[in-house]
Formats: C-alpha cells, structure tokens, sequence
C-alpha cells in the first residue's frame, strides 16, 4: 500500500475536492463516506488528515469503527517530541486512558447541579416558606463551594493536558467567570452562616443577599455553555 507522510496525509482533508483520510496506527483510512466526517471534521474538534492514534483511546468508541471503511495506506513513522508530563501522570494515564479527558467534565456536574440547586431552594423558600427549603440551599451551596474547588483543578487540569495551556477563547471566558462565581458563593455561605435569618424578612440586606444568589444562575450557565462547547461543538 501507499506510504504517506504526514505532510502528504495532510492535503487528504476532505476539502476542494480531496477525499477524506485519518491515520490510526500506522494504518490510513478513508471516512470520505462518513456522514460524521462532514467537511473534513468530526465532532468540530477532529480535523482529517491527521493522525488520530493519541485521540483514539478518549473516544466514546474503539479504533474497529475505522475498519468499517477502506484502508488506503499506511503512515510513515516520525518522532514527535511529546509534551512534558510527570511519570507519574504518564503512568496513570497509559494504565487508565479515561484520565486524559474526563475527569473535568465527569466533575464539572456537580458544582453546575449544586449551584442552580442552591438558587432554587432558596426561591422556593420564599414561596413557600417552609424554612426546610432554606436549609437545603445552604447544604446545597456547601456542595458548590466544594465541587467548585474540584471542578477548577480538573478544568486546569485538562486544559494543561490536552490544550497546552493555550489562551482559547472558551478558557478565557470560563476561567474568570468561575473565580468570580467561587469567591460570590463563598461570601453567600459566610453570609448565611453569620445571618441565619437573613431571608426570614425582607429589607435591603435580604435582598442583595437574594440577588447574589441568583446570579450564579447566569455564571454557571456561561460557564457550563463554553465547557460543553470545547467537549461537544456547535455546528454552525
């Protein structure tokens, strides 16, 4: 079969006319045919004419799904110098593939779930007010603060790991907005704790108090937006 460089595989993109290849262990394939390789790109974050075998083990799926589709070649062997990461990590992630992608967004739940949970109890209390309510918002927001923490080391994480730190525009969105939204839930729990009544009557603490809670609504669901934009694209 024929033998491609990468920088040959690379003109094989699925643009101006030109078939569709990826390369996955030494083997290259031809996805022309894949509704899911639309324009060259799958998932928006995928590009053709690549060498996917790094990628591979993160996928939802196993290398055989390339077998579905002609094997047009194979790809000449080149060292590439990697990225510097500690033995130990390296260990962890060749012994547990999952480790280079997931654990950001398998954590990232719960703060988002906590969060919006934490606004929701609180406005149910008023509603209703069984002071019951109230009390769960505030385990509610401890759960925030605490998955808050978790959600920010594996975003660092990943984004060290897997983007190389680069300046992306979700990341500069994200990382700012999640500090800030961090620093608002712990001012509201210092608060509460301090005040326990702070929302029994309403005057013009209760009601800053109210509106910092709310808007942690809006952060998180920025946050979550640009999270889920980096892992599962829009296609425009």
């Amino acid at each position: 079969m024929k033998e491609f460089e990468a920088e040959e595989l690379a003109r094989f993109n699925g643009e101006d006319g030109n078939p569709t290849y990826v390369a996955y262990d030494g083997k290259v394939y031809d996805v022309s045919e894949s509704k899911l390789w639309r324009k060259g790109q799958h998932m928006n974050r995928h590009r053709s004419g690549e060498d996917l075998t790094s990628d591979m083990p993160a996928a939802p799926h196993d290398f055989k799904v390339l077998e579905r589709f002609p094997q047009v070649g194979t790809l000449k062997k080149v060292v590439v110098e990697e990225q510097a990461i500690p033995q130990p990590i390296a260990w962890l992630i060749n012994r547990f593939p999952f480790l280079r992608r997931h654990p950001h967004p398998m954590t990232v739940h719960f703060p988002i779930v906590f969060v919006l949970a934490t606004s929701f109890f609180n406005v149910l209390y008023l509603v209703t007010g069984v002071k019951s309510f109230e009390t769960t918002a505030l385990h509610c927001l401890a759960g925030g603060i605490l998955f808050s923490i978790v959600g920010i080391v594996t975003g660092i994480y990943t984004w060290w790991l897997n983007y190389m730190a680069k300046p992306l525009k979700p990341v500069k969105i994200k990382m700012p907005l999640t500090i800030l939204m961090f620093f608002i839930e712990v001012i509201i729990f210092t608060w509460r704790i301090m005040t326990p009544d702070i929302l029994d009557t309403i005057h013009f603490g209760s009601v800053i108090y109210l509106l910092l809670v709310l808007s942690l609504v809006p952060m998180i669901t920025v946050i979550g937006w640009y999270g889920a934009s980096m892992t599962f694209p829009v296609d425009h």
